[in-house]
């Protein structure tokens, strides 16, 4: 499993460092965050850096007020659901978009989609409209449909049936599926939600189509045990987990300042500053240093000697090492059989509860990035996967 970058505020420079480190890679493209000139000339850079672009839509809510999104030119300028009824609409937003795809060199072709809050017959009509139309403009790229879905819906066994079945007919190479997080969660805590996401995503897979989960996080890593071909995920708390919200709000890039998190990856959770000074005064500091094998030097100096709010860990560093982390975890926790990702991950799992507990006696707590509610939320959740899908993954991965 992959991890692509998906684009936010303020992530130009971080993309083309990461593209040149990791000697490829992939970057969603976000007109919301880049004007069409951006997407331009950032989409030519990755490329030139050895990686690959997509463009997301971002079609999810085509009421949307985000000025800069609505500033595209493939975005309608008096948007009503019949629009999405006439051939003729359609198949200008499609090639206006692929004109921006163009431009950003984007060698796959993300067909936009609308948010589901329930899957009914309206909704799978303008799925099928879209990609059926895109079918006839788009025509020298493979093209990935959008499914994105509401908290609810995920939490709905049988509308994640209805969307599997649908799909079937999709004349689609993949699927970017966008997940809304349930009551704007950045760790899920339902069991439920996770469970059916990776039901839909191995469902998908045996289609043989090619799966995204878009604004992704660490507890995301799971995933690969869907055989997910790729998550993506970014600086932001928007671009791990998703929200409409963000496309409405006027300057919501303008993020203000907050606390520094350090990203411990083998305790799955993070941690402000101040509560590494407790490890330290505990004499236990190490046990959050990541492996040397993840290839993250940018928080060193947290382990340097001294105590770690001393010290100059900034905001870019904590992204850098978050994002440097989350790449290599991706890779590791992918294995050759499904039995062997889904016992790896499950010993992963196991890790990351032992050496909680141990920090917690010692006053170090994650506070609302601790991992160590999700633990059970994750391993219920492969048990879903396990009975539903177990079988049959462990004869077709």
């Amino acid at each position: 499993m992959e991890l692509y970058l998906q684009f936010g505020y303020g992530m130009m420079g971080l993309c083309r460092h990461f593209i040149e480190r990791w000697k490829g890679g992939t970057v969603i493209l976000s007109p919301r965050d880049l004007t069409g000139e951006q997407i331009q000339r950032l989409g030519k850079e990755i490329i030139e850096r050895g990686g690959r672009t997509l463009v997301d839509p971002q079609f999810y809510d085509p009421r949307s007020t985000h000025y800069r999104l609505i500033d595209h030119d493939y975005w309608p300028g008096d948007f009503n659901t019949n629009m999405l009824s006439e051939r003729s609409a359609v198949v200008d937003l499609l090639r206006r978009l692929l004109r921006l795809n163009e431009d950003a060199c984007a060698d796959r072709f993300i067909v936009p989609g609308l948010y589901c809050n329930h899957v009914n017959d309206l909704w799978l009509i303008i799925q099928d409209t879209l990609i059926a139309e895109s079918a006839r403009v788009v025509t020298d790229r493979p093209r990935i449909a959008t499914v994105c879905l509401s908290g609810e819906v995920l939490r709905l066994e049988d509308q994640i049936e209805i969307i599997i079945n649908a799909a079937e007919k999709w004349d689609v190479s993949g699927v970017y599926i966008v997940p809304e997080h349930p009551r704007n969660q950045y760790l899920v805590e339902d069991p439920v939600w996770v469970g059916n996401l990776l039901i839909l995503c191995s469902g998908l897979k045996l289609q043989e189509k090619e799966v995204i989960v878009g604004y992704s996080n660490h507890q995301m890593l799971c995933m690969a045990t869907a055989r997910v071909d790729a998550i993506a995920s970014g600086t932001w708390l928007n671009v791990r987990s998703f929200t409409t919200d963000k496309f409405h709000e006027v300057e919501p890039g303008e993020i203000s300042r907050r606390a520094i998190w350090y990203y411990c990856p083998q305790a799955f959770s993070e941690y402000k500053v101040p509560f590494l000074d407790m490890a330290y005064r505990f004499g236990i500091l190490e046990l959050l240093r990541p492996e040397a094998s993840l290839g993250s030097n940018y928080a060193d100096i947290l382990f340097s000697g001294v105590q770690p709010t001393s010290t100059d860990y900034s905001e870019s560093k904590s992204f850098r090492h978050y994002l440097q982390c989350l790449h290599e975890q991706s890779l590791l926790v992918s294995r050759r059989t499904y039995r062997e990702t889904f016992d790896v991950y499950h010993s992963m799992l196991n890790d990351a509860e032992s050496l909680l507990k141990n920090l917690r006696q010692h006053g170090v707590y994650g506070q609302d990035r601790d991992f160590g509610k999700i633990v059970d939320v994750n391993r219920s959740a492969l048990a879903a996967l396990d009975h539903a899908r177990g079988f049959v993954l462990e004869r077709v991965w």
